[in-house]
């Protein structure tokens, strides 16, 4: 457009609209987010024009397609019914970009060919692009139903202004936003090397988890976290909670094993007042309760096949149905899920949806057993002393062998429960192996772990009955001391003195 064309609108605008604009575009730059932006825009434009409804849809480019936003009319009441709008003129919009304006969208052959037109009697439309960097972001469309005359040219100079104004305030806030996804990832990577205060642990093992839930935690990814019973599982999902920009909203955790299907359903999605006997009012589910933040689902390879359908239509959909009801809600909700199970092997045995299993396993995190972190046992110890005990007391190096040389099945959790037993035994301030009972046996007969990790243990277990001799462990178990050299070298085991 030329510059004395741009004179002339600008001296088409009253001192009334000048300082209209004026006050719209100090509240428009007092927004920080994208969201609030959008409903404050299609709210000014609804009621500047006196249209009778509208909506605001982002258009993407390289699908050429449109998500609507927000809908309402005048009264500010949301509008259901999108397809009542029409999507040809949305795209004459993007082509032209520039605000547009039909008086008679019936006697218009561009336009009274879209359906929506001729079935909801579309009479005047106006249409308001919001550009950014020279492409069409979005669209703000009204129309009226009643009126030819319902818009005039005034409204569309006004218009094109307040787009201007619309674009700039959206730079700002993309700018803004941008600049906060930089920030919080140069905490992250910042704090990848720190520790966690939640997990006890110096072993490479462990910081490399540490570097796994930091990078995580500055995403919303769904996230899968496979480990022996023991581990820690809860512990991680927590961290990653609070760790990211989630912390202040909802943590809500739900185990899924043992519960039977039709409670864990009510208690996941909520029901409506009368979907069955009980049920005398409505009641959110967990899922609701959890939105804006993190819902972690523990032992999730327990749900049953039509739970599992459920759960992929939250993760694909974002919304929930109600038990009883048959309207969606939309939620916003980071799902984290663990298991101590193999999924990959229950998906080869039909026991466990393939489609759900890619959708939770996005990023996936393993926690090692303890018996994989060994040099981490020290310090849990005098962790588990100082969170149960009063008293100083500390533990001799035997009583401290003797907990390094097991093999821990039950992991940290057992570890604990153990040291807890111990400082109730212990009547002085130091702990001695007789004060640490393991039950040995009962480890061995809930032993899951592999072909390979049993040798490990098992040789362990001899090296210990025969205090370090190596002869005499080789001996016992019908194997070559080199041999016995080599296991040890290879589950970094020197706590054994050679005494041949």
């Amino acid at each position: 457009m030329a510059i004395s064309d741009e004179i002339k609108k600008i001296k088409s605008i009253t001192r009334e609209q000048f300082e209209l604009l004026y006050n719209i575009s100090r509240r428009l730059n007092s927004l920080e987010y994208e969201e609030g932006l959008i409903e404050e825009t299609l709210d000014l434009v609804i009621n500047v024009v006196n249209a009778e409804r509208g909506l605001f849809a982002k258009y993407d480019s390289s699908k050429k397609d449109f998500e609507i936003i927000a809908a309402r009319n005048l009264k500010k009441e949301s509008i259901q019914d999108l397809s009542s709008f029409s999507s040809g003129i949305l795209q004459k919009v993007v082509e032209n970009k520039k605000p547009f304006l039909y008086h008679d969208v019936q006697s218009d052959p561009a336009l009274s060919q879209f359906d929506s037109v001729q079935i909801h009697k579309i009479k005047s439309v106006l249409g308001v692009p919001i550009i950014k960097d020279g492409n069409v972001w979005g669209v703000i469309l009204v129309d009226s139903q009643i009126n030819r005359k319902e818009f005039t040219e005034e409204n569309l100079i006004f218009l094109d202004f307040f787009s201007n104004l619309v674009s700039l305030a959206l730079d700002k806030i993309l700018n803004l936003q941008k600049l906060e996804k930089e920030n919080l990832y140069l905490k992250n990577q910042l704090q990848s090397t720190q520790k966690i205060p939640e997990i006890i642990g110096e072993s490479p093992a462990i910081k490399k988890l540490f570097q796994l839930i930091h990078k995580v935690a500055a995403t919303d990814a769904t996230v899968l976290i496979s480990g022996e019973s023991g581990t820690g599982k809860e512990l991680v999902a927590r961290s990653i909670h609070n760790l990211s920009q989630r912390k202040d909203k909802p943590y809500i955790a739900q185990f899924c094993g043992s519960i039977p299907d039709t409670l864990l359903e009510s208690e996941l999605f909520g029901y409506k007042k009368g979907a069955f006997t009980g049920a005398t009012s409505d009641k959110k589910g967990l899922f609701e309760v959890a939105d804006g933040g993190t819902f972690f689902l523990d032992e999730i390879a327990d749900i049953s096949p039509a739970l599992q359908a459920k759960l992929l239509r939250v993760l694909q959909n974002k919304e929930i149905i109600r038990l009883g009801d048959t309207k969606p809600i939309k939620i916003d909700v980071r799902i984290i899920a663990a298991t101590n199970k193999d999924l990959k092997q229950l998906v080869q045995e039909n026991k466990f949806r393939e489609d759900l299993f890619y959708r939770l396993n996005v990023f996936p995190i393993e926690i090692p057993p303890l018996r994989e972190r060994r040099s981490d046992i020290p310090i849990l110890v005098r962790h588990f002393i100082k969170k149960y005990s009063d008293r100083e007391i500390s533990i001799t190096p035997q009583a401290l062998k003797k907990l390094e040389s097991f093999y821990w099945p039950g992991n940290v959790r057992q570890l604990e429960n153990v040291i807890q037993r111990a400082l109730i035994l212990c009547d002085s301030n130091q702990l001695t192996p007789d004060h640490i009972i393991i039950e040995e046996e009962d480890s061995l007969l809930d032993f899951k772990g592999t072909l390979e990790d049993f040798e490990k243990l098992l040789l362990l277990k001899r090296l210990k009955e025969y205090d370090g001799n190596r002869t005499q462990t080789a001996k016992s178990l019908g194997v070559s001391v080199r041999w016995v050299q080599i296991k040890l070298k290879e589950i970094n085991s020197n706590e054994f003195s050679e005494n041949e």
